[in-house]
């Protein structure tokens, strides 16, 4: 056991260098912020003094290497655009984009699995049949459309919820959360919504699919036979089952919907992680770009850690030294 998660830390690492290796160059490659940060009107003894305050006059190795150093020390460096810590920023965004995803997430499960669970137990039923071709659309609408139209149906013409903000939040540990408060929780049904969508017709094809490749093995007709009563049977002996390749899409789907949540927190102006990042972008705020990306892919690895002990945990029969 420790052996193995020595490895999983030190593939961990190597993953974030490699990712952070590859952003420097990628935002090198894209533009030079400094066309963006400065002035036209500004002389070049100002220019080359700000340009040398933001380190950008230095090669593109040593920027690396300077940024590698002070990545051990806990600094990600300042922002560009708001001489503040980037790594304050991301997190000071974070826990609404979390909010947001972990609803999105809460909802995927509650409705999905219920629903792919009577598909799958009655696959010939005509509201089976409804589901499956519900969730084929679910696939296809854009993100962005879907967020319009709800904005357009429950905001603006029927008024029963809002269309942007966090609306009020209950601060605990220093943290404002929205779901804490009733107009928070108005505020966050709409693009919480929104983000669940793909994941519900996800979860709920997973779960159909599930369901009718374990209902024909051996120890459920076992069960049956031995005389356990149906609700017995698919909660503790089909559900269990099924929801082992669901942990796996789930824990990789939140890392997404952190990592892609962008689309909805622009349409609703929500303001989380991702509307900072397709700021950032704009401006060529490398900082918070790099910042952001480290916290995604330290979500993304953690999740993973996660997923295997959840694995062990639904089947006991699963190795962790044989998915590593």
């Amino acid at each position: 056991m420790t052996a193995w998660l020595l490895r999983r830390v030190l593939q961990a690492i190597f993953v974030v260098w490699l990712m952070t290796l590859i952003v420097f160059v990628g935002l090198h490659a894209i533009g030079n912020p400094v066309d963006i940060l400065i002035g036209q009107d500004v002389d070049q003894v100002e220019r080359a003094r700000i340009i040398a305050q933001l380190g950008l006059d230095q090669p593109l190795w040593r920027q690396y290497l300077g940024f590698l150093g002070g990545a051990l020390h806990g600094d990600l460096g300042n922002s560009f655009v708001y001489n503040v810590p980037a790594i304050q920023l991301i997190l000071q965004r974070l826990p609404a984009t979390l909010e947001l995803a972990f609803a999105a997430l809460i909802l995927a499960i509650v409705i999905g699995i219920p629903l792919g669970l009577f598909a799958g137990l009655f696959p010939r039923n005509p509201i089976s049949r409804l589901l499956m071709t519900g969730s084929i659309i679910g696939f296809s609408l854009p993100t962005f459309w879907v967020g319009l139209m709800l904005i357009m149906a429950f905001s603006v013409h029927l008024g029963w919820l809002p269309a942007s903000g966090r609306g009020t939040t209950v601060s605990v540990v220093g943290i404002d959360w929205s779901f804490l408060s009733l107009d928070g929780l108005r505020h966050l049904i709409l693009p919480a919504l929104n983000l669940s969508l793909f994941k519900i017709s996800l979860v709920l094809r997973l779960t159909r699919a599930g369901v009718t490749e374990v209902l024909p093995q051996d120890y459920v007709k076992f069960a049956r036979a031995k005389g356990l009563s149906p609700l017995r049977v698919v909660l503790v002996h089909v559900l269990r089952n099924t929801l082992i390749p669901l942990v796996t899409v789930l824990g990789l789907e939140f890392g997404s919907t952190i990592a892609f949540a962008v689309v909805t927190e622009t349409v609703f102006s929500w303001p989380g992680a991702g509307k900072l990042i397709l700021d950032s972008i704009n401006a060529l705020d490398r900082p918070v770009i790099v910042a952001y990306l480290i916290v995604v892919v330290c979500l993304f690895v953690s999740l993973n850690l996660i997923v295997d002990v959840l694995y062990k945990w639904l089947d006991p029969r699963v190795r962790l030294e044989a998915a590593a």
